[in-house]
């Protein structure tokens, strides 16, 4: 799970983030010293989407979306109406024009 931060974000020892060319249209932030996964950016909006478990405060956060529905795995279903994109849906919205 994520959190969208937008474009307008930064971080703590910038130094220790390497960032991964990971597609066509985004790329990955990762610590260089332990590996963790930092965020997910979109090259041409510069939109960071942030792992929820790297918050202290997850309260004000609502789970809402979901990406990818089409490719989940068979077995799990959350109980909350959310707003439910497809890969296809996904690569419109956010890959490169």
């Amino acid at each position: 799970m994520e959190v969208d931060c937008g474009a307008d974000i930064s971080f703590k020892g910038e130094a220790n983030i390497t960032v991964y060319n990971s597609s066509d249209w985004a790329e990955r932030g990762f610590c260089n010293k332990c590996g963790s996964h930092l965020f997910y950016r979109l090259k041409e909006s510069h939109q960071h989407m942030v792992p929820v478990g790297l918050f202290d405060d997850q309260e004000p956060f609502v789970f809402d979306s979901q990406v990818f529905i089409d490719k989940k795995p068979s077995f799990y279903s959350f109980a909350n109406q959310t707003n439910d994109m497809t890969e296809a849906e996904i690569f419109e919205m956010y890959g490169p024009s």
